[in-house]
């Protein structure tokens, strides 16, 4: 199973919202956001119980609106712009091959990002702050080193396929 595929089908991304996704507003305050306030909204079952759910609801809401609410980049000579770029070359492997290398690492910085889940999760459950954070420094560091992986992706392959370099403007 290629969780990447999974989770472009779980956010329904078409061409529309990729394009708006690869606004840096819409990178940053995903990235910002998301993961923290998902973090807030589970915590949050300590003072509003059932509620929690609710605010989690609101967070996935948030999460799936934001690519698609984003204005429309005018530039899209950005780090976030070429990450999201990147993100949709690696997406695409299967039908315009992507070098061995960038699979690899994506692969292992996604396995950096997976390994501080149960951190996260233990965290949560037992809401002690020192994994949770523990947990959330992992993901982050992983997510962050992958963007930056797929930025570098987006570069490598833009030379050798004219439709990704027709994506920078």
């Amino acid at each position: 199973m290629d969780l990447y595929k999974a989770s472009e089908r779980l956010m329904a991304m078409d061409e529309a919202a990729w394009e708006r996704h690869a606004h840096p507003i819409s990178v940053y305050s995903r990235m910002i956001l998301g993961l923290p306030l998902a973090v807030l909204a589970i915590w949050s079952r300590a003072w509003i119980g059932w509620w929690a759910l609710a605010a989690l609801a609101a967070v996935a809401l948030f999460v799936w609106a934001n690519p698609r609410l984003a204005p429309r980049p005018r530039s899209t000579d950005t780090w976030a712009s070429k990450a999201t770029f990147g993100e949709r070359v690696l997406l695409a492997r299967e039908t315009i091959p992507v070098p061995a290398h960038h699979v690899r690492m994506a692969h292992r910085l996604a396995a950096v990002s997976a390994a501080g889940v149960p951190f996260l999760a233990w965290g949560l459950w037992a809401l002690e702050p020192w994994p949770t954070a523990f947990g959330m420094a992992l993901v982050y560091a992983g997510k962050l080193w992958f963007l930056d992986r797929m930025v570098w992706l987006y570069e490598d392959m833009r030379e050798r396929e004219p439709r990704y370099a027709a994506w920078l403007r």
